[in-house]
C-alpha cells in the first residue's frame, strides 16, 4: 500500500542495510499491514499474551503510536503502539498510565536500530514533566539502559495473566507517586450513578 506524504516526527538514515527510515504516525498505516507485521514479529498466537489482557477493550492512543517506514520502498518496517491503562490500588483507586507496546520490528529488519528509533520517536512526543507514567512488559536490560524503564517500582503490581516480574517495567519521574501494590488493567472511567 502506498504511504502518504506527512510531516515526519524524526528521520533516521543509514540504519543497518542503508534503509532510509522515517517515523510517522501509526494512524497513517493500513491496519491490515500492522496486523501482518505483528504476526510476523510475534506469531499468530500473540493475542493470548498477558499484555493484550492488560489493554483489553481499549482504543490505541493514536497521538503516541508510531510506525517506522521506508518511504522510498513503501515498506512498513516496525510499529509501536500505546494504550490507556490503569493501576488499580488496593483501595480501588485507578491510577492512569500509558502502556507502551508492542514494539514490533519485522524479523528481516531486527537489529538495525528500528525499535530504538520507534521508542525515541515516542519519547520526543512526550513532555517529561507532564507525561503519565509509562509501563511496558519488556527486556529490563535494554529498556532501562536506553530509555529509563525499570522494574524497581513494580514489584508489588500484578497483571491479569502470567508474566515474569522482572519484565514489568515503568518509566516515571522520581517524584511520581505510584502505588506499591495494585493490578494493572484497562483504563475505565468511573461512572457516576
Amino acid at each position: 500500500m502506498p504511504l502518504h506524504a506527512h510531516d515526519p516526527i524524526t528521520n533516521i538514515s543509514n540504519i543497518g542495510t542503508n534503509k532510509l527510515t522515517t517515523i510517522i504516525p501509526l494512524a497513517e498505516i493500513d491496519p491490515a499491514l500492522v496486523e501482518d507485521l505483528l504476526d510476523a514479529a510475534f506469531g499468530k498466537q500473540r493475542s493470548e499474551r498477558t499484555a493484550y489482557k492488560v489493554r483489553e477493550g481499549m482504543e490505541m492512543l493514536e497521538g503516541l503510536s508510531v510506525a517506522a517506514v521506508n518511504m522510498a520502498e513503501s515498506e512498513l518496517l516496525g510499529t509501536l503502539q500505546c494504550w490507556p491503562v490503569a493501576l488499580t490500588d488496593d483501595a480501588g483507586k485507578m491510577h492512569p498510565m500509558i502502556m507502551v507496546g508492542p514494539v514490533a520490528v519485522h524479523p528481516e529488519c531486527q537489529g538495525e536500530g528500528i525499535g530504538q528509533a520507534l521508542m525515541t520517536g515516542l519519547l520526543k512526543e512526550l513532555q517529561q514533566d507532564e507525561s503519565l507514567p509509562l509501563v511496558m512488559i519488556g527486556d529490563p536490560a535494554y529498556y532501562d539502559r536506553f530509555f529509563d524503564f525499570s522494574p524497581e517500582r513494580t514489584g508489588g503490581w500484578s497483571l491479569p495473566g502470567p508474566w515474569e516480574p522482572e519484565r514489568l517495567l515503568v518509566r516515571a519521574s522520581k517524584d511520581a507517586i505510584l502505588p506499591e501494590k495494585g493490578k494493572l488493567g484497562p483504563w475505565a472511567r468511573p461512572t457516576n450513578n
